[in-house]
């Protein structure tokens, strides 16, 4: 009996000690994502498992290229995976099937068509809208151009519903794939 005893107290004590570390981590570090939905293919596709960094963002701004999940605008219960295409204070434009970012500088803002390595070669983005960000503002894009809601058609994103970036891709063609930034281009 006092072996039975001994044997749950230090169960007891394994489960005491993983919670105190997984819990945090769990609330304030990582968190899982699964997708759904083609709104991201070829990169992401329905069903993958992603680890979301939750942190980075306390410590610098999120940058352009960067996947982000985020609170959908209109019901923040929904979560949505996006790459980041405009930055505070930029202005962003989609028209003739390209995406357009003009830069910071408002005396001068010079116009670029935004180069987009991760995406197949020849997929334009439809639509045609022009969007000016305040400090705080983003511009969010899926991959999949045409299967894709985002920024085109709600808005911008405030950064207030951005839950994090993608930071590993845990269960999909590409398994334990670290997610890496694509170089700005522009």
């Amino acid at each position: 009996m006092k072996g039975l005893f001994q044997f749950g107290f230090e169960v007891l004590k394994v489960v005491v000690i993983a919670l105190v570390i997984v819990v945090p981590l769990r609330v304030f570090v990582f968190q899982p994502f699964l997708v759904k939905g083609d709104s991201m293919e070829p990169n992401y596709h329905s069903g993958d498992y992603l680890i979301v960094d939750q942190l980075s963002y306390r410590f610098r701004s999120p940058e352009r290229g960067e996947v982000i999940v985020l609170k959908f605008p209109f019901d923040p219960s929904q979560r949505f995976i996006k790459r980041i295409v405009g930055l505070p204070g930029e202005a962003v434009e989609v028209k003739d099937g390209k995406v357009v970012v003009y830069g910071q500088e408002q005396e001068e803002r010079k116009a670029a068509v935004l180069e987009e390595v991760y995406l197949p070669v020849g997929l334009d983005t439809p639509g045609s809208v022009r969007i000016d960000l305040k400090e705080g503002e983003y511009f969010v894009l899926g991959d999949n151009r045409p299967a894709s809601s985002d920024s085109r058609k709600w808005g911008i994103l405030p950064s207030e519903l951005i839950v994090g970036r993608v930071f590993l891709d845990v269960f999909s063609l590409n398994a334990f794939a670290k997610v890496i930034t694509p170089l700005e281009t522009y």
